[in-house]
Order: structure tokens, then C-alpha cells, then sequence
């Protein structure tokens, strides 16, 4: 309100003007655009009437017409929101449509990184995944830039994935990505038994129109719903995972040469006199890496990180090195791995299995006895691990377990210099300010149809923190040994410093909480991990890491280095897992460039660059398709459980509603405003809370909650919760009727009744 008063003392500059030019003036043109531009958003007419006190008819009806012929000359922008903008300069640029479940499209970060927003009555006829070509037009009140199509550069190909339905006589699929909208007429199958509820591959044949519907055929029929591992077979198709090994490949597979004893390198160094051990989880199967370490008789320590030598094995442009490149980094779902490399190699002769030789690329380190890095060298080397060890094994070695200690003392004094070097590695983690949490990671604990039968909580200890500050130091010494090497175009792991917009979001956010962030306009890495170090005997500790992590960038791959603000790093690469990540290959073969002055292992700038986006692209996709299939069993699980009440946390409040999770599982589900008492809900995005209109009952971010499960419905991975003490006959929540096809996703109707039912009518 303080805005708009200000507003209204203002004068038009062009007043005089107006009142010799028209017996009904208005406010002028300039006047409109400098007030418009002055609210920073999109205004609907009312509020300029208010802002401009017109009060009578005559005056309201020139203003409509000064607004049209505004609109009509392109200095006014007018939205089906009945809201006016001002436009933006007509530039017009190329982007690749991310859909939504709203039927919008999204340009994401494609115009001064700012999403841009192509309309339901665009997005007719067009996917995501389409790549189009836009013109910038204007501010919408979603606070994205609006553009108008100009041309569709190229379609996407990618099949659709979905559930089959037959309704009056009709067939059609329903996509299962959100991201894909409407529906999609079958016109014809490879397949000719489908059933109700099948979930299919349909590759589209024809684009939607105005009046018609998308049309496609069935090719690939994947099974049910209650189908052990359908979700996954869901995700590598939906988020376009590569899990099939073309014929080129397997022929090249066969003809490799599998030497693991001295890989014809003369200048490769046997270190098969020392104990290598290998520490991953229980589940674990390729082993990229092997560790020893000795005290040196001057204080500090020696620590060699063998790598397993994959560079040896996938040539540069070979078939193996192509789909490595294509897969960008291996995929784990939930008893399943999509490997980047055959299992051949990554399960077999590239990875460091115990009691076999093995090729190594060796980073050999001295740390002092402060624990900072003061030299290293690469070679190529030949190890054979002596222990398979785990995360459990060696932290139950550490705590003097007998048994252990007994069947591995050959490997304790590796075992007892590495936690006393990583003693010193986390004093200096602390010193540079790296942030750490100790979080606690579901786990989940599948029966023999390969379902969920129960979540666990692991909990981090020493052993895996020793494993992780081992591979960080070996990964900061490969970044310096490719920046010392000017004429290398190097790829870098990196992580750039917080935006402003989402650093003034979380300085609010603390504020409320009686936080701050020293420094808060530019704040240090130290500054961060000092906020954490005093939230441990905090009860919203989880919600305020929750959102320190929101305030941060994403983590990528580039040629510039920047450094690597979460862990306060200068110079930091990935060399320590190239059997599951390319960029760590990629800079296996440019250390042995460096080593032996080959330049045929380096890498032109543009490739570089090409490999590092592609990669950073293939990491989220592959974060995407492993969230998807872990909220699909979340859904199922929780699915049983309907009608049951659980204690939690509100993990995210919206102006719709609030997220609670349920503490036992880490499952989370929406409490939506209409199932809370019959009175309008007020949204305080700065205090993260939603405040009753009459009764000011608030619900905070953070907040302990108890909670009932009303509802899931598996294929938007939803869940909806309601207060436990809410009575749902008196809810305002009102069911509707369920359709057929709601009722068969929700199992209330079996398929083979519906097929029978649907072969009657037609």
C-alpha cells in the first residue's frame, strides 16, 4: 500500500498535454509504462484505476481504450490474468521444452537465466523434449518470461511410456512422466494381447491438434504395475537411460586384451608387496579404487590411492569409449545397477577384486603431520588387493572387535594409519570451512517379490569418512597435476558460490529463526559450516540443512575451475571412479598424457566442453531416474498403510498446503489446505508457515506433526496425509467419484474383469 500512495502523489509529467489533446485526458503513455515498471510485476486494470483515481464511467472507458491501443502498439503486454506488463526486447532464442503437468512448457534458464514460459495453448501439438525456437515477449505473473512459438527446430522421437486403457471402445495410453500432458490414441500394437493397466512403450505416429488427440503404437509392453522392478523398466525408458549394449560394442568387447599383469608397460610399478585394502558398502560389486597407507619416520604419512586403470582397456574413439561417453556415468537403483562399462570390465578385470593382480593408475601422496598435502606423482601400477573390507567391518575394527582383529590383522596397521591421517583430514576440513553433514540416508530393506518390506536408517561412520577423505585429496591432487600443466584442457569438478536470489532467501529464512549467516552478503564456505556446527542440539536441525542445501548450487563438470565452494577447494577434479564416472576417465588419459607426452590422450577445448556438459546433463538424469524409482516404492510402500497414523515433521510449507515427513521412514506427503479446518489459510513465504484467517493457527516449517495417510496414488508419486485428529467424514476434503480408470489404478477393480467388461460392451 505505501507503493501505491506513492504513486498516486506522483504527477504525470505529461498532464498538459494530455488535457489539450483530449476533452477526457488520462494518464499518458509514459506515465502508464513509468508506473507499470515501478511495481516490478504484472497489474491488473483495477489496480491502475485505483493507482490513477479514475472513478467515473467516461474516465474508466478512454483509459480501456488507451490500454488497448497500448496493447496494439507493443508497449503494453496483456496476460489471460488480466494483467498488463511492460515487454521485453524482441530477441529471439533456441531451447529444449521441459514439460509440465499444468500442460506448460519450460525453457529452463534460457533467457538472463530466467525460465521462459510457453502457454497450454502453445504447447498444442508439441513434447518435452522438443527443441523450438521463441521470442521473447514479456514478465509473467509466474515471475518467467513469456515468448511466442516462431518454429519447431526438431521433435522428439522418444517414445512414451504410460498405462493402457480401453474406455467406450476406445484405446489410448496415459503418459506415466508428468512432464508429458494430455493423452494418446493407440491406432495400432506390435503387441495383441494388451489388458487394461498394462504398462506400455507407445511411439507417436501423429502430433495433437486443436481438435484431436496424439495418436501412436504400442511397441514395448513392460508388464503391471505390481510387476517386481517395473518402476525401473519405467525409469530407463522415461528418463532415456541407455541399459542395452550395441552389436559394435560386444564384438569389441571380445577381441580386448584382458592382461592383468603388466598391461605391456615396462614403466608400470609392481606394488603387490603392499596390502591394498578396498572399504565400500555390503552391496557393492565394481571396486574403482584401493588404499594404503604407512607413517612416515619423520611424522605425517604416505598414502597410495590406487585407481583401477580403466584407460588401459577403453580406447580413445573405441566402440567401448562411445558408449561410455552416451551412458556418462553408471545408474543405481535400488538392487539394480545400470553399469556405464560391460560387466566384463567393471565387475571383472577393471575392478580391484581381492587376491588378483590388477592395473592401476596410482596417485602416491605425503601428508603432513597436520594433515596437508605436500607432494604427489601418477604412475601407472600393478596391485593385488589383500581385503574386501566394508564400511561395517571397519568401523566394528575400530571399536576392537576380536573376531575381526583376528581375521584381519594383517591388514591393521593399514587400517589404524588410515583413521589417524584421516584424524588430521578432518581437523583441516574444519580449518578451510568444508561443509559436512551428518545426515541419516534411508535404506531400503526389499522381501523376495522386490518389494519394500521395511526402511532402515544408515548412519555414516568413520570408515566411510575415511574412504571419502582419501579419494578428496587423491581428486585435489589430480587437479593440480592438470593445472600445472598449462597446455592440457582439463575438466574440472566444480561448485560456484550461491546466487544472490536464493542467498537473500535463506538470510531471510535464518532471520526468522534467530539465525544468521556472518558475512551474509558474500559469505565463506566457513561461514556456512559454522551455521551447521551450531544446529546439532537444534530439533529443526534437519529443515535448516534441508534449506542450506536449496541455497546452494548444483555441483558440475566444466573446463574453467572455479573450485568447489562446498568443501572450500581451489582445485578439485573427479579421478577416482572411472569405472562408474567419464569424467574421471577422461582425466585418467590426460594424467597419462602429461606422464608419457602422448598428445593423442588430450582433448581439444570444445571437447572438453561438449563432455562436460553432456556429463553434467547425464548426472541429473540419472539423480532423476533413481528419485523417481525411489518415490514409486515409497508410494507403494506407504500404500499399505493407508488409514494409519505416524508421527513427523512439516518438511516444506506452500501457499496449497503443507509436506510433512513421517521420521520413521523419511517419506513424505502433502496435508492440503482444504483437509485443515474450514477457514482461509494465509501464506507467509519469508516464515515459511501457513496462519488460519480466524483462528490464527499456524503450521511452521520444522514444526513436530502427527499425521494419517489418506490417500497415494502411485503414478504422479503422490501422497496425500491429513491431521490425525482430524474426522475425515467431517473433512472439507469431498471425494469425487472415481472414474474406471481412477479405480483400476487404485486397484479397487481387478484387470480381468475390466477386459471382460470392456470385450462385452464392445
Amino acid at each position: 500500500m505505501r507503493k501505491q500512495n506513492k504513486i498516486q502523489k506522483k504527477t504525470d509529467p505529461f498532464k498538459e498535454r494530455e488535457a489539450k489533446n483530449y476533452s477526457n485526458p488520462v494518464p499518458s503513455r509514459e506515465f502508464i509504462v513509468e508506473t507499470i515498471s515501478n511495481c516490478n510485476q504484472p497489474v491488473s486494470k483495477n489496480l491502475l484505476l485505483n493507482l490513477f483515481s479514475i472513478k467515473s464511467d467516461e474516465e474508466k472507458e478512454a483509459f480501456r481504450r488507451r490500454l488497448k491501443a497500448m496493447e496494439r502498439d507493443g508497449q503494453l503486454v496483456y496476460y489471460p490474468g488480466k494483467k498488463y506488463c511492460l515487454p521485453i526486447e524482441n530477441k529471439i532464442i533456441e531451447g529444449t521444452i521441459q514439460g509440465h503437468k499444468d500442460g506448460i512448457g519450460i525453457l529452463k534458464k534460457a533467457y538472463n537465466d530466467q525460465d521462459v514460459l510457453i502457454s497450454q495453448k502453445q504447447m498444442v501439438g508439441l513434447l518435452h523434449g522438443d527443441i523450438v525456437k521463441v521470442q521473447i515477449k514479456a514478465v509473467t505473473t509466474r515471475g518467467m518470461i513469456s515468448c511466442d512459438l516462431i518454429e519447431v527446430v526438431k521433435f522428439s522421437n522418444k517414445p512414451v511410456v504410460g498405462r493402457f486403457f480401453i474406455e467406450h471402445n476406445k484405446k489410448y495410453v496415459v503418459s506415466d512422466d508428468s512432464r508429458v500432458h494430455g493423452e494418446f490414441t493407440v491406432i495400432d500394437s506390435l503387441h495383441n494381447e494388451l489388458s487394461l493397466g498394462n504398462v506400455v512403450v507407445l511411439e507417436i505416429t501423429k502430433r495433437a491438434t486443436k481438435n484431436q488427440v496424439a495418436e501412436g503404437k504400442v511397441i514395448e509392453v513392460l508388464g503391471n504395475e505390481q510387476d517386481p522392478g517395473i518402476e525401473i523398466d519405467i525409469a530407463l525408458r522415461k528418463f532415456d537411460i541407455p541399459y542395452q549394449w550395441p552389436k559394435p560394442l560386444l564384438k569389441e568387447l571380445d577381441s580386448i586384451d584382458k592382461d592383468t599383469e603388466n598391461g605391456s608397460n615396462s614403466n608400470r610399478i609392481d606394488l603387490r608387496n603392499k596390502p591394498f585394502i578396498t572399504i565400500d558398502g555390503e552391496d557393492a560389486r565394481d571396486f574403482d579404487d584401493a588404499v594404503y597407507c604407512e607413517s612416515k619416520p619423520s611424522g605425517g604419512w604416505r598414502l597410495w590411492v590406487a585407481i583401477a586403470d580403466v584407460s588401459h582397456y577403453i580406447k580413445k574413439y573405441s566402440e567401448l569409449d562411445k558408449e561410455a561417453l552416451k551412458r556418462g556415468n553408471s545408474v543405481y537403483f535400488p538392487q539394480k545397477v545400470v553399469p556405464m562399462l560391460p560387466e566384463l570390465l567393471s565387475n571383472g578385470v577393471c575392478s580391484l577384486n581381492p587376491n588378483v593382480n590388477r592395473l592401476s593408475l596410482v596417485c602416491e601422496m605425503t601428508i603432513s603431520k597436520k594433515g596437508k598435502l605436500s607432494g604427489y606423482k601418477f604412475y601407472e601400477g600393478l596391485i593385488k588387493s589383500s581385503a574386501r573390507l566394508t564400511y561395517n567391518k571397519v568401523s566394528l575394527i575400530l571399536d576392537n572387535d576380536y573376531k575381526l582383529l583376528e581375521r584381519y590383522a594383517n591388514n591393521l596397521p593399514n587400517i589404524y594409519h588410515l583413521h589417524s591421517l584421516y584424524t588430521e583430514l578432518k581437523k583441516q576440513k574444519e580449518i578451510r570451512g568444508a561443509l559436512e553433514f551428518d545426515t541419516n540416508e534411508p535404506k531400503f530393506v526389499f522381501n523376495e517379490h522386490k518389494k519394500i518390506e521395511s526402511i532402515e536408517t544408515i548412519k555414516r561412520n568413520d570408515a566411510h569418512k575415511i574412504i571419502e577423505e582419501c579419494m578428496i585429496l587423491a581428486n585435489v591432487a589430480s587437479a593440480k597435476f592438470l593445472l600445472k600443466n598449462s597446455s592440457i584442457s582439463g575438466i574440472y569438478r566444480v561448485h560456484d558460490k550461491p546466487s544472490d536470489e536464493k542467498l537473500s532467501a535463506f538470510n531471510q529464512f535464518l532471520l526468522e529463526r534467530g539465525l544468521s549467516l556472518a558475512n551474509h552478503k558474500e559469505p565463506k564456505p566457513s561461514d556456512y559450516s559454522n551455521l551447521n556446527s551450531i544446529l546439532s542440539s537444534r530439533t529443526d536441525k534437519e529443515i535448516i540443512q534441508t534449506m542450506l542445501l536449496r541455497s546452494l548450487k548444483q555441483a558440475n563438470y566444466q573446463t574453467d575451475n572455479i573450485g568447489h565452494f562446498g568443501l572450500s577447494l581451489n582445485e578439485y577434479t573427479h579421478f577416482t571412479s572411472p569405472i562408474r564416472r567419464y569424467p574421471d576417465l577422461i582425466v585418467h588419459r590426460l594424467i597419462k598424457s602429461i606422464i608419457y607426452n602422448d598428445e593423442k590422450l588430450k582433448y581439444s577445448p570444445d571437447e572438453i566442453d561438449y563432455i562436460s556438459e553432456h556429463c553434467s546433463t547425464t548426472e541429473r538424469k540419472a539423480d532423476e531416474a533413481t528419485k523417481d524409482v525411489a518415490e514409486y516404492l515409497k508410494c507403494e510402500f506407504i500404500s499399505r498403510h493407508i488409514g494409519e497414523t505416524f508421527e513427523g515433521i512439516i518438511s516444506n510449507v506452500l501457499p496449497f498446503g503443507f509436506f510433512v515427513r513421517i521420521k520413521d521412514f523419511h517419506i513424505d506427503g502433502l496435508v492440503h489446505v482444504t483437509s485443515l479446518k474450514a477457514e482461509y489459510f494465509h501464506y507467509n513465504d519469508v516464515q515459511q508457515k501457513l496462519v488460519g484467517e480466524k483462528s490464527s493457527k499456524t503450521y511452521s516449517l520444522g514444526e513436530d506433526i502427527r499425521i494419517k495417510v489418506l490417500d497415494v496414488n502411485i503414478d504422479s508419486r503422490n501422497i496425500d496425509f491429513c491431521l490425525a485428529h482430524d474426522d475425515l467424514e467431517k473433512s472439507t476434503v469431498i471425494p469425487k467419484k472415481k472414474s474406471i480408470r481412477e479405480k483400476l489404478k487404485d486397484g479397487l477393480i481387478p484387470n480381468k474383469k475390466l477386459v471382460k467388461k470392456n470385450k462385452k460392451r464392445s
